[in-house]
């Protein structure tokens, strides 16, 4: 059966049209956060790192076999999350599969997620990702690890990962706010290299996941 996923994700990812999707959880956090942030990356990869990324994204519930559509699923928000029995097998068996999963905690997530994670992922502890990974070397170099967007707490900002088998499948961005930094201008009023750094880093995540 994982085979059968991994050949529907390899299919989506070498087409000649991908799609991404951002995911619609459940427990009452804003899952719908960031509504610029999507459309906006994918326009920035299609101009800059050559993919061929449908530019309006897919809305995906967790449980929904409709997951597998999508070698990408960005994940945010700033409250409670909760994933049922359900959510949490079908989660496990698509990332097993070879999809990934991006959450990006828009302030006030922490607390919920690293519970909801470890439900995904019992056996495996979230790890920090190390500046040298290759997910901060191209196409674009972030030599000191993952760029910080907004201030939040003041904390530095962390990248951790589920690694199976050695390959990055979950990546928690923490004390960063990369979807903040792609929202469109007006949202956030954040200066235009931020903005750039938050798409950088963006595209590098697009990158690593339709090439490795």
């Amino acid at each position: 059966m994982k085979k059968i996923y991994y050949l529907l994700l390899l299919i989506s990812v070498t087409s000649f049209s991908q799609e991404i999707a951002l995911l619609k959880y459940s427990g009452g956090g804003d899952w719908y956060a960031n509504p610029t942030s999507l459309p906006n990356l994918i326009k920035y990869c299609n101009a800059n790192i050559n993919t061929k990324i449908k530019t309006k994204p897919g809305t995906v519930e967790p449980g929904s076999p409709d997951l597998l559509s999508y070698p990408f699923v960005h994940m945010t928000g700033h409250g409670n999350v909760v994933f049922s029995d359900t959510d949490v097998i079908n989660l496990r068996n698509y990332l097993l599969a070879g999809g990934f999963l991006h959450i990006d905690d828009n302030y006030g997530m922490d607390q919920y997620i690293r519970k909801e994670i470890k439900k995904i992922f019992p056996n495996n502890d979230l790890v920090e990702i190390p500046a040298n990974h290759a997910i901060f070397q191209k196409p674009y170099l972030f030599a000191n690890g993952l760029p910080k967007i907004h201030e939040h707490d003041g904390k530095r900002p962390q990248a951790f990962g589920i690694f199976i088998e050695n390959k990055l499948v979950l990546l928690y961005t923490f004390e960063c706010d990369l979807g903040d930094g792609w929202e469109d201008p007006e949202v956030h009023n954040d200066p235009a290299d931020v903005r750039e750094k938050a798409l950088k880093m963006g595209a590098n995540i697009i990158n690593y996941i339709f090439n490795n």
